[in-house]
């Protein structure tokens, strides 16, 4: 393609074989190759002149344009595999996705600045969902998992907070002990979270009953329920709202069993675009230690 238009350009073959850099005879297979792969004769051509045929002067804008295109196509893909751009999709659990995400693609962007972010925050079952479909490169997610099409690329650990206003009884410092917990009406993440999976788990392990004051999709809710004095929260510690409202203080939950797994994913066999690759290297570090708040 390139070959003709080089000589449509010039009308000459051998101004056209100069330009791409060619001999004369390689620019005439190229011509050649084309026309038997098309079926047509696009230029005719004598010892004097050259000039394109009219099935050659439909196809000059036709393979004009695909030539722009491809070589567009490599542009773009020499420029994400230099890391130049590119766009890293996410699915993320919304802990993570208000908490600690944000800072970290921040670092992550002073070094790279031309690559963009895709997030998609949402509860675990939806981030393995979305990982496992290829709608996103990477998954970071929570609980339990079924590692099915999937693969584990690193885990830590984040550990539950009682969440309460200023000055309610468990207003002190230290961890909380399972008991002192059980004593106040509670208010749980929705039963489809990581989070209310690990606090189902944890009470059913300790034998304790516990009176539910009310359930909630969305953290910010259990937060503002806690504040509102209608019972205590139960959130990670990688929850902004463990610590981003004033009004409410937070503790530690002592039992090792209010523990969740933070694990980051990917479609298992699957290579990483150059830009997620990079940004899993900067994800690694920040996850290395557990999350706290």
């Amino acid at each position: 393609m390139r070959a003709f238009l080089a000589v449509a350009a010039t009308g000459s073959f051998t101004r056209a074989a100069d330009q791409i850099a060619l001999s004369q005879p390689a620019l005439t297979v190229q011509i050649r190759n084309l026309e038997q792969a098309l079926a047509l004769r696009v230029f005719d051509r004598n010892t004097r002149s050259v000039a394109l045929t009219r099935a050659g002067r439909e196809l000059l804008p036709v393979l004009d344009r695909l030539v722009r295109e491809l070589d567009s196509v490599v542009s773009e893909s020499r420029a994400q595999a230099s890391l130049g751009r590119g766009v890293v999709r996410l699915a993320v659990l919304p802990s993570i996705a208000s908490g600690i995400l944000p800072e970290v693609i921040a670092r992550f962007r002073r070094t790279h600045p031309d690559i963009l972010f895709v997030i998609r925050d949402a509860i675990a079952a939806t981030v393995n969902a979305a990982t496992r479909s290829e709608e996103v490169d990477l998954g970071i997610t929570g609980g339990s998992l079924d590692l099915r099409d999937l693969e584990a690329l690193l885990t830590t650990t984040d550990r539950m907070h009682a969440v309460f206003p200023c000055g309610h009884a468990l207003d002190r410092e230290g961890e909380m002990s399972l008991a002192e917990l059980a004593a106040h009406p509670l208010i749980l993440m929705d039963g489809a979270t990581s989070v209310r999976q690990v606090v189902d788990q944890a009470f059913a392990a300790a034998g304790l009953r516990i009176e539910v004051a009310a359930e909630a999709t969305y953290m910010s809710t259990a937060a503002a329920m806690a504040r509102a004095g209608l019972g205590v929260a139960i959130l990670p510690g990688s929850a902004m709202e463990v610590r981003a409202v004033a009004e409410l203080r937070s503790r530690r939950i002592g039992s090792p069993a209010f523990t969740r797994r933070i694990t980051v994913i990917r479609r298992a066999g699957r290579t990483l675009p150059p830009a997620s690759a990079l940004f899993l290297q900067e994800l690694q570090q920040a996850l290395a230690p557990p999350l706290e708040a």
